[in-house]
């Protein structure tokens, strides 16, 4: 864990206002730090007993009154930040709001930093970097499937699997120095034997946790999914179909669509951005041509990519020239769409058969959808794991691979069982740089 010391105005005592910005029935002044009492005494002239609020006025430093409202005293370390914080609650108007928050700077208090309230939390040991990024996914939750993830990371279930693995690691690691110590061959042939069981064991722990931690990507940062083929082959009314509302202009002229257009909605509990955009073809006309431009920008950023074409046209040379330019490495769902005006079925066996104006095939595609983006329903403890996790657990499964690769070698096994172990460690903050860390906390709300 980073030395609480590490910032110079780590026991600085901090202020701001914790609830969202604009008008509400009540607004919330957060304050934390060693003087948080002293400064809420002085607005307050008499504090309750600690964790019961108590009715009290708040007058500034010339004794004006501010509001009337209820104060809370959390007496350090049984506070979410681990030190003493104070709570006040009044009117929730922007004026009455800054008010209050200026009342605590003149007694003492700072403005606090993106994010300042958790990392304190995190740098006194209450959440780990886990669990503190999950406070910030909790609050940024795109749907309830992702809010559930992120309560139990809050929890401390993806830090719990983590230190599981972390835990088998330092016993191998443990072994092996052992042998390194006392290289006897009788002691040599039994740890070859039971670090190899030991070491499978560990891969499959991590292929599992990465399974659910990848899963639990997409619950977070939502699948970007891009429609894209010819002009004119029903792309808009199928955005319109699967937001279940009238967003994109639809006409039979080709190419009406000349921007992306995006639309946020949910399969099965799963966030998605679905972008409408340009018809691909050679075009001189410039608006359609700047469209087209951005059609292939969106398509180089997708998840998934949902190309249409005409089911009663089939796919032609057109169609396969631009399948073939598509991005090779993004998953690529083909729909082959207005099988309402066909006199009888397809047989489409890799593609999805809709009809944008009936809404025939749309449930298949969505699940196609889900499928090709690596989703697998049922999935319920799923940790909803940030880049930086997924990165993490990538490199310590390298690491673990190349350890398989050295038995006999215990110098080399060695050395890449701790960089595996080093590679976990940053999930939870167990070693972590600075610069990560202000990273990372810089991206919060300001009072959390």
């Amino acid at each position: 864990m980073p030395d609480a010391d590490a910032s110079p105005a780590r026991h600085d005592t901090i202020a701001a206002i914790a609830t969202p910005a604009g008008r509400g029935g009540i607004g919330v002044v957060r304050v934390s730090g060693p003087r948080a009492a002293e400064i809420a005494r002085r607005l307050t002239g008499t504090l309750p007993p600690p964790r019961r609020a108590g009715l009290s006025t708040f007058s500034d430093a010339r004794g004006e009154t501010i509001d009337e409202g209820l104060v809370i005293h959390f007496p350090a370390p049984h506070s979410y930040t681990g030190e003493a914080v104070v709570e006040l609650q009044g009117h929730g108007g922007p004026v009455v709001m800054h008010a209050l928050l200026a009342a605590c700077v003149d007694a003492g208090a700072r403005l606090a930093e993106p994010g300042e309230f958790t990392r304190r939390a995190f740098l006194e040991g209450r959440l780990d970097l886990a669990q503190a990024e999950a406070v910030a996914d909790l609050i940024d939750a795109a749907s309830r499937s992702a809010a559930r993830s992120a309560l139990r990371s809050l929890k401390g279930d993806f830090s719990a699997a983590i230190d599981a693995l972390a835990t088998q690691l330092v016993e191998l690691r443990a072994l092996t120095e052992a042998m390194l110590d006392f290289p006897e061959e009788e002691v040599d042939t039994l740890h070859r034997d039971d670090a190899a069981r030991r070491l499978e064991r560990a891969c499959a722990a991590l292929e599992a946790v990465f399974a659910r931690s990848r899963q639990g990507s997409l619950l977070r940062s939502g699948i970007h999914v891009v429609l894209t083929g010819r002009p004119n082959v029903g792309k808009s009314s199928l955005l319109n179909r699967l937001a279940g509302e009238e967003r994109a202009i639809v006409t039979p002229t080709a190419g009406t669509t000349r921007d992306a257009l995006r639309e946020a909605l949910e399969i099965d509990g799963v966030p998605l951005v679905v972008v409408d955009t340009a018809g691909l073809r050679e075009s001189h006309e410039e608006v359609e041509r700047l469209g087209v431009e951005r059609t292939h920008r969106e398509i180089a950023r997708a998840d998934v990519i949902v190309f249409v074409y005409e089911a009663r046209a089939g796919l032609g040379v057109e169609e396969r020239a631009l399948l073939d330019a598509l991005p090779a490495d993004v998953p690529c769902v083909r729909v082959a769409n207005k099988v309402d005006l066909l006199e009888k079925p397809i047989d489409a066996a890799h593609a999805v058969a809709v009809s944008a104006k009936t809404g025939a095939g749309l449930d298949a595609l969505r699940r196609a959808i889900l499928d090709a983006a690596g989703w697998r329903p049922g999935e319920e403890t799923v940790f909803l794991a940030r880049e930086r996790h997924l990165r993490a657990l990538l490199r310590a499964r390298t690491h673990l691979e190349a350890a398989s690769r050295e038995s006999g070698r215990w110098e080399l096994f060695a050395e890449e069982l701790r960089l595996a172990h080093a590679a976990l460690c940053e999930i939870t903050g167990e070693f972590g740089a600075d610069d990560l860390l202000g990273e990372i906390f810089a991206r919060f709300c300001i009072g959390k």
